[in-house]
């Protein structure tokens, strides 16, 4: 697959941001979003990218904060996707065929075609979550998450943090608990990729936020469950049937409302786009083709 490097530039708070974009395959266009994680870029996506290149324009792109690039500082909060999430439907990628999303940045594609039908075309939502991983593990938000937040926001002390918590072993334990079906995907070269994402400076801060839940799009599963009430555009639901139970369950509500197409796949967890991407290209092109023809 040949792939164009682009880049695009925004401005938030004050900073300039460059933010790395990648562009494949020709016919209706369809935009890549990656998860908001620790280790994520557009990279993530490649895989499925190759494979619905065959049939659309693919454009894959970096979350601001996440991915390879240095990130000055910013303070990171679920308004400022949202503002750069609306940045992209109507300057970068305007008027889409259909957005895919994996992971919170479903959660964000979401809330935005609640209010603004049609702005995504068809929405394809890719393990979605809405809540960290801390207030994921203990069962809902803290006050005291935030202040965690903020520590990591420190010269010296937060470096350190970030390091004692985000490390090839912390990324190995994840990616075989949660991420990732089977324990040898994570080679020596899928791995030392990934580490490198974590060593961009500047990445902690959104990371950091991410994790403790202070980039939640939601505040509680009936806001999202209220906003994909409102959405019109056509919706696909995927997810694999071994995805952590709590995440799961999220999944599952989500699968209950009207309206919501959902495949479960038999292979998989979080990142199952990313590890077994023939399965999932096989039913976001099926999505996408149908939807095309009603």
């Amino acid at each position: 697959m040949m792939r164009a490097h682009e880049e695009i530039e925004w401005h938030c708070d004050g900073v300039v941001l460059r933010i790395d974009l990648n562009r494949a395959g020709a016919g209706p266009i369809v935009l890549l979003l990656p998860a908001l994680s620790s280790i994520s870029t557009l990279s993530e996506m490649q895989p499925l990218q190759g494979r619905l290149a065959q049939s659309f324009t693919t454009i894959a792109i970096d979350w601001p904060g996440f991915g390879y690039r240095s990130t000055p500082y910013v303070n990171w909060r679920p308004q400022t996707y949202e503002i750069f999430l609306a940045h992209l439907l109507t300057h970068a990628v305007p008027n889409p065929f259909a957005t895919v999303a994996a992971g919170h940045a479903a959660s964000y594609v979401m809330k935005h075609a609640a209010r603004h039908a049609g702005a995504a075309g068809r929405l394809v939502l890719l393990s979605p979550t809405w809540r960290g991983p801390l207030p994921t593990m203990a069962g809902g938000n803290r006050p005291h998450f935030s202040k965690i937040a903020r520590a990591f926001d420190l010269p010296i002390i937060g470096p350190l943090l970030y390091r004692l918590n985000v490390n090839r072993f912390m990324i190995g334990m994840m990616g075989r608990g949660h991420v990732y079906e089977d324990s040898t995907w994570l080679t020596e070269d899928r791995m030392g990729a990934k580490v490198m994402v974590t060593r961009a400076p500047g990445t902690r801060h959104a990371s950091a936020r991410f994790v403790t839940g202070c980039l939640d799009p939601f505040r509680s599963r009936e806001d999202q469950l209220a906003a994909v009430r409102r959405i019109v555009d056509p919706m696909l639901n995927v997810f694999a049937e071994n995805t952590p139970p709590k995440s799961k369950a999220e999944m599952e509500a989500l699968a209950e409302l009207p309206g919501v197409k959902t495949v479960r796949l038999p292979v998989g967890k979080l990142s199952v786009y990313e590890e077994f991407p023939d399965e999932v290209a096989n039913v976001v092109r099926e999505f996408l083709m149908l939807s095309a023809a009603d």
